[in-house]
């Protein structure tokens, strides 16, 4: 344990309240850490050295705020093994995965310095001989808010676009996962970023997050996490009208036609729902099979989740690791003691926490796999964001279809066929930000994600959303 400190200014900094609080690595109970509990008056600290620090950098070619973003992909990838242990053991996924995870933060700086140089401005020929041109400027200081569940790739998603774009920023990460995004904040120091045009503050969501939304000088803030924290942030924000992209809670549908790839679809489904303990927003949390093929691919998706081992993210062969908090693991208990009080389901593994003393301390949760769903269940209703398949069976691909957009939500979806008709089909129809066929949950930088509905507000990644962290500013020269 080293004590971590908040990052301000290019320093390492405690709260100006002295206050502190601990980060526990979900597979044990232990203590792994503290960090400091941070306020308002730490958050406007934050601010003032991204104001200070704004003039220079956004005057900073864009092609050499591109290369900082380079040299701290570089550092990070020769880093990966320290860096995905430290993930692991705050966050509680499975090393393997921690490790993909900080090679996706390398990945997406790398898009985004790659990304530079095509930042440019351009004339518009207008009457009479005359030219107009259309400048992209900066914002300003933005804000960032991730959450406990994909941290660093998320941290990624957020730095990458604004500060190539020119932009401060003041970042969030979450209480029970800070270390990894401030051991990367350093790192990027590390890598020529000056001092003030990355900032992290550490504490509450209801204190640092509600102040990054109200701070009038904060110009835009970007938020990932749930839909009422997005929405009660979006009204916070509102009284400086700043911009906000949220990237919210999902309901992700997968649907399995008749023709799909059996093999392909079990283990789409398994990886598509377990992956990080199922506590991802893409993750697929309703799961619609044509009735044709039900009885068989039911047959071999329960064999390969009943098969799945779970226990410490650093042990070797562990397929899934604990949740990453004891109030998520409980509300994932709930949910599935609701299913069983109620008769919403029948649970054909899981249901429970695994027993023994490798998981008593720990915020462990067995792969869960639930068939016969009432329509009107708890499963098809909410976000469930952790280990629970919900398996529905429906005659064809237009029940399938309407059965997934009823929902609230809109983030992801997916279809698995070898038809090029029913792929257009599902394309075409489904409601949500992304649609997959034949997969699900890779999310490249390269193209624009977001959600529709209750999922969110604005997209981040790809070449759009260069949009979402600049204004266009039109000039006309009167020579």
């Amino acid at each position: 344990m080293i004590a971590m400190e908040m990052f301000i200014n290019g320093k390492a900094v405690p709260a100006r309240s002295g206050k502190r609080f601990g980060v526990n690595n979900p597979a044990t109970g232990d203590l792994i850490d503290t960090v400091p509990a941070g306020d308002i008056d730490d958050v406007r600290g934050a601010v003032d050295a991204s104001e200070e620090a704004f003039e220079k950098w956004s005057a900073t070619t864009a092609r050499e705020r591109g290369k900082i973003l380079f040299r701290s992909a570089q550092i990070v990838r020769d880093r990966t093994k320290d860096l995905a242990v430290l993930l692991t053991s705050e966050q509680g996924k499975p090393f393997r995965e921690a490790r993909d995870e900080v090679q996706g933060f390398a990945n997406t700086l790398e898009y985004f310095a790659g990304i530079s140089a095509s930042l440019r401005t351009g004339l518009v020929p207008l009457a009479h001989e005359r030219y107009g041109a259309v400048l992209r400027k900066p914002i300003g200081v933005c804000g960032a808010i991730i959450p406990w569940n994909v941290p660093v790739l998320l941290m990624s998603w957020k730095v990458g676009p604004a500060l190539v774009a020119g932009n401060t920023l003041v970042l969030k990460p979450a209480s029970t996962a800070p270390l990894t995004c401030l051991r990367l904040a350093d790192i990027m120091k590390e890598a020529g970023l000056p001092a003030g045009v990355l900032n992290v503050v550490t504490g509450r969501g209801d204190i640092i997050g509600d102040e990054i939304a109200r701070n009038p000088r904060i110009r835009k803030v970007s938020f990932t996490g749930k839909t009422s924290t997005g929405k009660h942030l979006m009204e916070a924000a509102s009284a400086s009208l700043k911009r906000v992209t949220l990237e919210l809670g999902g309901s992700d549908p997968m649907i399995v036609c008749d023709d799909a790839d059996l093999k392909a679809a079990v283990d789409g489904a398994v990886r598509g729902r377990f992956y990080n303990c199922g506590q991802t927003c893409t993750a697929v949390k309703r799961l619609f099979v044509f009735e044709s093929i039900a009885d068989e691919y039911i047959r071999h998706l329960h064999a390969k989740i009943a098969s799945l081992k779970v226990g410490n993210g650093m042990a070797d062969g562990v397929d899934m690791g604990p949740m990453n908090n004891r109030k998520q693991r409980d509300r994932i208990a709930e949910v599935a003691e609701t299913v069983r009080a109620n008769g919403e389901g029948k649970i054909l593994c899981g249901g429970e926490a695994p027993k023994g003393p490798d998981f008593d301390k720990g915020y462990f949760y067995l792969p869960t796999l639930i068939t016969d769903v009432a329509p009107d269940s708890i499963l098809m209703r909410e976000e469930i964001f952790g280990p629970i398949l919900p398996v529905v069976v429906v005659k064809d691909l237009d029940e399938a279809i309407e059965r997934a957009n009823d929902t609230v939500y809109g983030l992801g979806s997916s279809i698995w066929t070898k038809s090029i008709e029913h792929a257009t089909i599902g394309c075409e129809r489904l409601k949500s930000g992304i649609t997959w066929v034949n997969q699900h949950t890779k999310v490249p930088p390269d193209l624009p994600f977001g959600g529709i509905k209750d999922s969110g507000l604005g997209r981040e990644n790809g070449l759009e959303v260069i949009d979402q962290y600049t204004e266009l500013k039109s000039v006309l020269i009167n020579p």
